[in-house]
């Protein structure tokens, strides 16, 4: 990557990618960003919860612009394909180049926000660039809670602009974006012993796309919980199935790709278990062969585990998690092809104790929507007498269509490309809602290069758009209008 143009945002790119940086793990990140600050001779603070500022003078000609906020979060979505050794605590991301694309070995590549940082890094500090003072912020925390935009001072920024660039749509502004928040479930089973004359059995999903849970949520992929949970769901229906376990997924906002569950049947009902599972895997490669042409669904016999789970929790999760929404709930009317309100079926664990743990997250642009589908989501589990509970959520971010900053991105992206960039509202959550609770005068826009696959192995990003976005971005902190 370094010998990439332009050679400063690739090289710190490529410097971040060695630091491990997970959600909640950011120390070694903040202490690169705080060296980094002190080693150029620029003002550095570090707040509380772990959020780094570093500030910039205006150059000679821009003392009097106002100061300019550019913000990005340090830490990155871990998630790796199961066949894949990786310990996101201590390892570095293996990167590699194919055609226009950064890619990973395995693994997330973390351009989610790195590359948001590596341009502000390359602006603090590049000599010859024309900008008004700087305000750059990284936030901590943004994949996992945003806790460090909901704990930012309220009187450490004085800037009135702000540039976020946690976007990945090529030529794309972004001026709104969706709210959200967590729903999580716990069940509780106890653990009978297994009974005699059973035959034993996994089934497993992989080798789907995955994504964003906001980004991604329109685009009809498959949802690993889901599928798997709707073979099993058949089963039980024609037979004493006994559950033995159940894992799928990881993360919140990520659409889950892969899941396991280990299964009984009595004896009799082996050769109908394969004859089931086939027809199953025909009517899935009807359904979404075309979104999803690497699903690889396999079953194999196992040996008998000691205990199940008893046969009342079994049928209510099995109920519980085929009746759970997931996908699309609403199109927004205001601004169409845009996302209103979503919900993802994110993760199915077995933890300690005897619980399951089930995670979910909801999404809107309206917030009354966002608690509207929230209360489906529990009054579901509810049904089966599970403990639900919710997180803090985080607002939405309200279009404003008469920005200046939004002017002057438009016009600088006219004048270097010669078109208009698309205006647009985002589904996913940006940390620009919070932002605006603290500061309500802030004007801001959100923008990035290409990137796909974003929150999965598959996440890749576009060497031509990142060049395009820096002279755009560069352009925009230049601009006189």
């Amino acid at each position: 990557m370094k010998t990439l143009e332009p050679k400063a945002v690739w090289q710190f790119f490529h410097e971040i990618t060695q630091i491990p940086r997970p959600s909640k793990k950011e120390e070694q990140i903040i202490a690169f960003l705080k060296n980094f600050g002190e080693s150029h001779h620029l003002v550095t603070r570090i707040d509380a919860a772990g959020n780094v500022l570093i500030c910039k003078s205006a150059t000679k000609g821009f003392e009097e612009k106002k100061t300019t906020i550019l913000q990005a979060h340090i830490d990155m979505v871990c998630e790796k394909n199961s066949d894949t050794v990786f310990n996101f605590d201590i390892d570095a991301i293996k990167t590699y180049i194919d055609g226009d694309w950064v890619k990973a070995r395995g693994t997330t590549l973390g351009g989610d926000n790195g590359i948001g940082m590596a341009m502000m890094l390359a602006v603090l500090a590049t000599k010859n660039l024309e900008h008004p003072a700087l305000e750059c912020l990284f936030t901590v925390d943004e994949e996992t809670g945003l806790t460090g935009a909901f704990a930012l001072d309220n009187k450490l920024l004085t800037g009135k602009t702000l540039i976020n660039l946690d976007s990945e749509d090529d030529g794309v502004i972004f001026i709104g974006c969706a709210g959200g928040i967590d729903t999580t479930v716990t069940m509780k089973y106890q653990p009978e012993k297994t009974p005699e004359n059973y035959f034993a059995f996994s089934v497993s999903v992989k080798g789907l796309t995955g994504g964003h849970s906001g980004d991604d949520i329109e685009k009809g992929r498959g949802n690993a919980n889901k599928i798997l949970n709707r073979f099993l769901w058949i089963l039980n229906k024609q037979t004493d199935l006994r559950l033995a376990g159940f894992n799928g997924g990881n993360l919140r906002n990520a659409i889950p790709r892969e899941a396991t569950a280990t299964a009984l049947v009595p004896w009799a009902e082996k050769e109908n278990v394969r004859v089931l599972f086939n027809h199953f895997i025909n009517d899935l490669e009807t359904e979404i062969s075309d979104v999803e042409p690497n699903l690889n669904l396999n079953l194999e016999s196992e040996n008998l585990p000691e205990t199940v789970i008893d046969k009342k929790t079994s049928d209510a999760l099995l109920n519980a998690l085929y009746a759970c929404a997931h996908g699309v709930i609403a199109m927004s009317r205001d601004m169409p092809g845009l996302v209103e309100t979503s919900t993802n079926l994110a993760s199915v664990k077995m933890k300690e104790g005897n619980n399951i743990l089930i995670t979910t997250s909801q999404r809107s642009s309206v917030e009354s929507s966002k608690y509207d589908i929230m209360q489906q989501i529990e009054a579901t589990f509810r049904l089966c007498d599970a403990t639900i509970s919710h997180g803090d959520g985080y607002p939405g971010w309200k279009p404003n269509l008469k920005s200046d900053i939004l002017k002057t991105a438009q016009a600088s992206y006219k004048k270097l490309f010669g078109d208009e960039p698309q205006i647009r509202a985002i589904h996913a959550g940006l940390e620009c809602g919070l932002f605006l609770e603290k500061y309500p005068h802030l004007d801001m826009i959100s923008i990035g290069p290409q990137m796909y696959g974003v929150h999965s192995p598959d996440e890749r990003l576009s060497i031509s758009s990142t060049q395009k976005c820096w002279k755009w971005l560069t352009k925009i902190l230049a601009a006189r209008y």
